[in-house]
């Protein structure tokens, strides 16, 4: 399986971007799909998560009301979308993929992607 994030960039505080991940490999249906974040000096985390056939979701709160995740079948490929983005979204993103779809807010996920770097200027 490989994972393939592009979308991010420079954007000022209040604006939005929209990342994806491509995804292709095995068949990834029974899949759970993560975004995650790691800023400088601090630890990777959670930020949102989809089950890939049912479509339900997971959000952290920072990030609620602000942020949606999404697929879309026919591109193998799973959004992040960002609006009212904050100078503390500052951070590299990750996506991720859990084989066992379970959507956890863990680091267990069993594939990731090299990462696209999101700035938020204030």
């Amino acid at each position: 399986v490989q994972l393939v994030e592009s979308g991010g960039g420079l954007v000022q505080a209040g604006g939005s971007l929209r990342l994806a991940c491509a995804v292709s490999g095995r068949p990834f249906s029974g899949y759970a799909m993560g975004w995650f974040r790691q800023a400088p000096g601090k630890e990777r985390e959670f930020v949102a998560g989809i089950v890939w056939s049912a479509g339900s979701t997971s959000y952290t709160d920072s990030v609620k009301g602000r942020f949606t995740i999404s697929r879309e079948n026919a591109k193998n490929t799973v959004y992040l979308q960002m609006n009212d983005l904050k100078p503390e979204d500052t951070a590299v993103y990750y996506c991720a993929a859990d084989t066992l779809g379970r959507m956890v807010g863990t680091l267990d996920y069993d594939y990731w992607g090299q990462g696209t770097q999101v700035t938020v200027s204030s």
